[in-house]
């Protein structure tokens, strides 16, 4: 089925235009993943999704079909440990980068974690970066990444290499200049078992993921990015939402730290690649502090991955986290 139909629902201006439902939502991301559609068709269903902005149901058809197009993680690589996806997406302009730093304050806990992002970003130090000046594994497949696990380290993983044809829609952004529904469903990227951490740059996307988390079922915890990272700001904590199950739950979520701060971390007096390895590398060696929002959100991850169950309600295997 062509996508004209679809971009007649969806491209009659913010408020003339009607959501799809999640059926018709996977069909269109089918055919637009697959290339089964022009240049022209595909301009105008990101542009159009652009200004009407997402449903749930139709993040919902997204995502799945998304899904169905990853590499096949096994299921055995997530049934010894607990695993986390961190998304990484945006990098850093002004304060660093500390995506890796929770990646290995995770895995120093006997968490699997899979962070996955582009390698680069025009402006940006990536977290791919940070990566490479620590020296941690980049792989590109399902058995680089079990390897990674093996030696308990956090593993990177390009878009491109995760899902091809998402990387492809993301790179749409290079000619019309402007984000697309694939920068949302990337950050909801959860293609095996896992506890996700879904962030969000601007306030009004708290509400509709919020609900999305809700409606797919998820684990996860919702939070506001650092500078669009899933990492806490290291100098106060944002609020944490960790919905089980697709339930939100108070006990193990955590609220935002209010008031006037007291004190600043010590942190890289620069945010190159270089500078925050070498800062990353004296946390986790214990020679300098970690800063207490990130140690907080750890705490709070392992909370969150020691609730989690199986689908058949059997209790997760997570009495391996440390």
């Amino acid at each position: 089925m062509a996508i004209t139909s679809y971009i007649k629902e969806i491209g009659r201006g913010k408020e003339g235009a009607r959501s799809l439902t999640e059926a018709q939502a996977h069909d269109l991301m089918s055919q637009v993943l697959d290339g089964r559609v022009s240049d022209l068709e595909l301009g105008a269903f990101a542009l159009a999704m652009r200004i009407k902005g997402e449903s749930v149901a139709e993040l919902a058809g997204f995502l799945a079909a998304t899904h169905e197009r990853c590499i096949r993680i096994a299921p055995a690589l997530t049934a010894s440990a607990p695993t986390v996806f961190l998304p990484s997406y945006n990098g850093a302009r002004k304060l660093p980068n500390l995506t890796a730093l929770l990646a290995l304050l995770l895995a120093q806990e006997g968490v699997q974690v899979l962070v996955h992002g582009p390698l680069l970003d025009a402006g940006r130090i990536s977290t791919a970066e940070v990566f490479r000046d620590l020296g941690l594994p980049f792989a590109g497949n399902a058995d680089e990444i079990e390897n990674g696990w093996a030696r308990r380290e956090p593993v990177f993983i390009r878009t491109e290499d995760l899902c091809p044809p998402l990387a492809r829609l993301l790179d749409v952004r290079r000619v019309v200049g402007l984000r697309n529904s694939a920068h949302t469903v990337a950050k909801l990227l959860a293609p095996c078992v896992a506890l996700r951490v879904v962030n969000y740059t601007h306030p009004e996307y708290a509400s509709l993921l919020g609900e999305f988390l809700i409606h797919t079922k998820a684990d996860a915890m919702l939070m506001r990015g650092t500078e669009g990272e899933p990492v806490a700001d290291p100098r106060r904590l944002p609020k944490l939402d960790v919905f089980i199950d697709g339930q939100r739950r108070p006990e193990l979520s955590r609220p935002a730290h209010e008031g006037v701060l007291t004190g600043q971390p010590l942190l890289p007096r620069s945010i190159d690649a270089a500078s925050t390895a070498l800062y990353i590398q004296a946390v986790v060696s214990g020679e300098k502090p970690a800063p207490a929002p990130i140690a907080q959100q750890v705490e709070c991850l392992r909370a969150a991955l020691v609730t989690m169950r199986l689908p058949q309600g059997q209790i997760r295997p997570q009495e391996q986290v440390a």
